[in-house]
């Protein structure tokens, strides 16, 4: 066996440089032609999902194989190999088919335990089929982990140790609060008729929500979707498709919405989100002079949340401050007057705050002595009492041309954030919600990144524990039975080779004895093959053991040469098993 996979996942690359490694259908297709035409592969298959890109390859050469798989990644990618390859793992024979088995059973899913890994798996198997890009090896490895996966999810409980990234995504809008109550009467929309779109608005479905609306680029499909879940036995939704050009309208109306789909940029800009809440929620408490607007333009309360943190304050029209205040003003922890604010200021602009300082100071006098000072409004700084203090900070200065910060920044409150209006789940990779819709005022987004922050602390359950006892078994027979397997051929060809001796030993007997009648004939043509089996049946059934044990590969090259096989004659077995096997075996 020289299975080899190469890939990156969830564990080994942040969210961000997934999605720009992300591979469509199309470029999926193409990477496993480019693939199998390369030298080392003779076969392979890819396994993307939101959450991981793998690309798994029968090679005959491993330091050779690494390298061709890598390129091909990083260039289907579009991602530089140099930048890619820090992200990218590697396993090998045994540790390969121990990753693939813990991926069908959803050990390394970004939520343990989820089962929709199996679908994809199955995916990726019937793509490498359709393009006869997998052998033997990957279509029994495939199959294999199917049925891994299967198993662990029916002798153990390991869907007790996580969900499907549908549900969990759910439960984050929710707040780890019962979805069904929260979801009971809301409207949502879906963006998307894939298999995890599809099963998104079947869970909206089941969940209790009055009405789910379909949006997809082909809508023939987003038809059948709603009406898949309008004649639904466990449900009564109200559901209609509508195309793609009617999302930002639909958006007005929902509650709630799933976005699950193959484009390369984005479905749905923090613009159009704005505007879809514009209204739905509180106005800020200092609005800009612009009027309402629409999506692409900077008005309204909703832009406005988007172009500074805290909005309400008026810190930044300040005259004469250098510091750009809209910028920092939301920051956790900082002070205007404090000596946050002044930390690695330029020296030349030290003076022209001091004076704001001053100037802005007379009024924090007033405030003292009114008992309405908030912290860091102080009263004139006293020159003669400060004097080394001064001094310290115009020598450190003159040193580094920087004012460094010497204590923690005070802390502020932070404005509170109005109730949700819009919650939004982006199940896509990569992303189709604007990540900037995170800052829009009565907009709830949970994306892949906040679910992989929020799964990443979940414990481990016992089940989880009985999974990769399962797989690690499951791993040991599977190599058993591949390296078994090896010798097979070379054991067929002995028992050949033997034959015909035999088959020759009674035509050169018949030579001899002419006259030799039928029974004496068949009585000595069947002693002699009790003989020939009789003797190669304990070598033949050890060598199987140990070539079933791991390193028992040189075996088969143990007995071909000690019995001086034809290599071909080998080789033309090994094809006729593998025509067979090819014709017996059904569609993933």
């Amino acid at each position: 066996m020289s299975l080899l996979v190469v890939g990156l996942s969830h564990r080994s690359a942040s969210v961000s440089v997934l999605e720009r490694a992300a591979l469509n259908a199309d470029e999926q297709v193409k990477l496993l032609q480019d693939t199998v035409a390369a030298e080392p592969a003779t076969e392979a298959a890819v396994l993307a999902t939101c959450n991981r890109i793998e690309l798994y390859a029968d090679v005959d050469k491993f330091h050779a194989g690494v390298a061709e798989l890598s390129t091909l990644l990083a260039q289907h990618s579009g991602v530089g190999l140099e930048e890619l390859t820090p992200y990218l793992y590697v396993h090998y024979e045994d540790r390969a088919v121990h990753h693939l088995f813990s991926v069908a059973c959803g050990l390394d899913s970004m939520v343990v335990g989820e089962g929709q890994i199996l679908g994809q798996i199955k995916d990726s198997l019937a793509r490498a089929q359709e393009l006869h890009s997998a052998g033997r090896l990957l279509n029994d490895l495939f199959q294999q982990a199917l049925r891994v996966g299967k198993r662990a999810h029916s002798e153990t409980g390991i869907d007790r140790a996580g969900q499907s990234l549908v549900t969990f995504g759910l439960e984050q809008l929710a707040r780890g609060g019962d979805v069904q109550q929260w979801a009971r009467g809301k409207k949502a929309l879906v963006i998307g008729a894939g298999s995890m779109s599809s099963l998104a608005a079947a869970t909206l479905a089941r969940a209790g929500v009055a009405e789910i609306v379909v949006a997809n680029r082909t809508f023939d499909r987003a038809e059948r979707l709603a009406q898949i879940l309008m004649e639904g036995d466990d449900t009564d939704v109200a559901a209609r498709a509508v195309p793609m050009e009617s999302v930002p309208a639909e958006l007005t109306r929902a509650d709630v919405t799933v976005s699950c789909t193959g484009a390369t940029g984005l479905v749905l800009t923090a613009e159009s989100v704005a505007w879809a809440v514009e209204g739905r929620t509180p106005a800020p408490a200092a609005g800009g002079e612009d009027g309402p607007g629409a999506p692409g333009g900077e008005s309204g309360p909703a832009a406005g949340a988007l172009r500074g943190g805290a909005s309400g304050t008026s810190l930044g029209s300040e005259d004469g401050c250098p510091l750009d205040l809209s910028a920092v003003q939301g920051t956790a922890g900082f002070s205007v007057l404090g000596e946050a604010a002044v930390a690695g200021m330029a020296a030349a602009d030290l003076e022209q705050h001091a004076a704001w300082v001053d100037n802005g100071t007379a009024g924090g006098d007033r405030r003292a002595a009114a008992g309405t000072a908030r912290p860091g409004q102080t009263g004139t700084l006293d020159p003669a009492a400060d004097t080394d203090a001064i001094a310290a900070l115009a020598a450190t200065v003159a040193t580094v041309g920087r004012i460094p910060e010497r204590r923690r920044p005070e802390p502020v409150e932070e404005p509170q954030r109005p109730e949700p209006v819009l919650f939004l789940l982006d199940l896509a990779m990569p992303r189709d919600i604007d990540a900037a819709v995170h800052r829009l005022a009565g907009v709830r987004l949970v994306d892949i990144e906040s679910l992989a922050d929020a799964s990443a602390g979940a414990p481990m359950a016992a089940d989880v524990d009985q999974v990769r006892r399962i797989v690690s078994d499951e791993v040991a027979a599977f190599g058993a039975a591949l390296r078994a397997a090896h010798i097979t051929p070379t054991v067929v060809a002995l028992r050949t080779m033997a034959a015909d001796v035999v088959a020759g030993e009674i035509a050169r007997l018949d030579g001899r004895l002419p006259g030799l009648d039928d029974k004496h004939r068949a009585e000595i043509t069947q002693t002699v093959r009790r003989v020939v089996d009789k003797l190669l049946h304990a070598p033949t059934v050890r060598v199987k053991q140990l070539a079933a044990e791991p390193g028992g590969a040189g075996y088969a090259d143990a007995l071909r040469t000690l019995f001086d096989l034809d290599p071909e004659t080998v080789a033309a077995v090994s094809r006729a098993e593998d025509s067979t096997t090819e014709k017996d075996r059904g569609p993933a």
